[in-house]
This record gives structure tokens, C-alpha cells and sequence, in this order.
């Protein structure tokens, strides 16, 4: 019994990925109404909704601390911190550790723009049949991809100049060597640059995400015409 219900899984799953090859094989091809390069046009008008919709918010004051998808927490050695100072009376001061760091973020984002018009400009015809076939954040992880690195290497200069702009430096000098002098706690000095490089990168990325959802799962998303053709095929 138990080998008929494997094959008989096995032999449902290949069907539907035969079926599901199947439409993407019979896609528009050039010439006719909707062509390869419309279908790819169509997924980079997404991406680029998403960048100028979404990421742009990040890059505005509390474009991180204000969103709570998207807010930089503290990393795990710090929360003691955090913990440690508001136990004593301290919370304004820690309030504004946590502010700074999302403002560090935000400065960054304003880095990110060009970098994802360049590999959205990238996109070939069999890039947005994999995004068609793929899932809600199938675009979103393409730019991941061909992107990550090189706005790493963007962010992280920005954000250290960041904090120096912002005094970041002094005030989390000041939050960590008030906190290693509280008795009986271990020191900390963690590399907040590095940390708040990753927490950037990563809201940037969420944040791509939720407007691709939204073009691919409503249709009153979908705000050109050329948008609700080409997401019309994966419906």
C-alpha cells in the first residue's frame, strides 16, 4: 500500500510540473500579441514599481524605525545592553541607541537606486519566465542575488559615515561603556557597522517583496497595462 501511495505522489508531481512547463512553453512568442520582450519588459516595470514605491520609503526619516517590517532591532549581545541600562533608569538613552541605528540605515538605502536599476535593466526573457514560474518573491530573490554584494559594499562605508554624521559613535561609546560599568555584567563591543549593513539590506529586500506580492496576487495592483498582461500569464 505504502509503495502505490509513493508512486502515485511521485507520478502527481511530475505531471504537474510537466503541466506547468507547459505554460511557459506556450508563452507569447515575438510577433505575436504579447512578445519575449514584452513578457521581460513586464517584469522589470514590477521591479521597478516595487524600488521606486517601496524602497524609496526607507530612504525617508523613520523609513525604518517607523516599520515594524522593517525596524532594526538590537542584535542579541546588545539586548542585554538595552535590558541592562532601562533596569537603571536609563531609557531615553536607549531609545536613542535604537533610533540611530535606523537612521544609519536610511542614509544608506539612498545608495541602493542605482544599483537595482542596473540588474533590473538585466533581465532576459527566460530570467522572467523562472520569476513567472516562481514564487510570490521570485523577483525579489532574483535581485537579491544579483545584487547583494556590491550594495553591501555600498552601505556599509555609508553607514559608518552615518553614524559619525548622526553621533551614533559617541552615543552607543557612551551606551555600551555606561553599560560594561554596571557590576557583575560581561564587557561588550560588538561591530554595529557590519550588523546594521545586514538589517539594512535585508529591509530593503522585504520591502521588494511586499510590493511584488501585491502585483501578483491583486489585480488592482497591477497599474500599467503592460503589468496586468504579463502577470495575466501566471494567474
Amino acid at each position: 500500500m505504502m509503495r502505490k501511495l509513493l508512486a502515485f505522489v511521485l507520478i502527481f508531481n511530475l505531471t504537474a510540473c510537466a503541466e506547468l512547463q507547459g505554460v511557459v512553453d506556450q508563452l507569447p512568442q515575438s510577433g505575436s500579441v504579447l512578445s519575449n520582450a514584452d513578457i521581460a519588459a513586464g517584469l522589470r516595470q514590477a521591479l521597478d514599481l516595487g524600488i521606486d514605491k517601496q524602497v524609496t520609503k526607507l530612504t525617508q526619516t523613520d523609513g525604518f524605525f517607523k516599520n515594524e517590517l522593517v525596524k532594526i532591532l538590537l542584535p542579541e549581545e546588545l539586548q542585554k545592553v538595552d535590558k541592562g541600562l532601562r533596569d537603571i533608569g536609563l531609557d531615553n538613552l536607549a531609545d536613542e541607541g535604537l533610533k540611530v541605528l535606523n537612521r544609519a540605515a536610511e542614509d544608506a538605502v539612498k545608495e541602493a537606486t542605482p544599483i537595482f536599476v542596473n540588474a533590473v535593466k538585466e533581465i532576459t526573457f527566460n530570467d522572467a519566465k523562472n520569476i513567472l514560474l516562481g514564487s510570490d518573491d521570485a523577483a525579489t530573490q532574483y535581485l537579491t542575488n544579483r545584487t547583494q554584494t556590491e550594495l553591501y559594499n555600498k552601505f556599509k562605508p555609508v553607514i559608518n559615515s552615518s553614524f559619525n554624521k548622526v553621533g551614533a559613535d559617541q552615543i552607543w561609546a557612551n551606551l555600551i561603556n555606561k553599560y560594561n560599568a554596571i557590576p557583575f555584567t560581561n564587557n561588550v563591543n560588538p561591530d554595529l557597522t557590519d550588523y546594521v549593513t545586514g538589517e539594512a539590506l535585508k529591509g530593503v529586500y522585504t520591502m521588494i517583496a511586499v510590493e511584488e506580492k501585491e502585483i501578483r496576487n491583486k489585480v488592482s495592483s497591477r497599474t500599467t497595462d503592460l503589468l496586468r498582461k504579463v502577470f495575466a500569464l501566471q494567474d
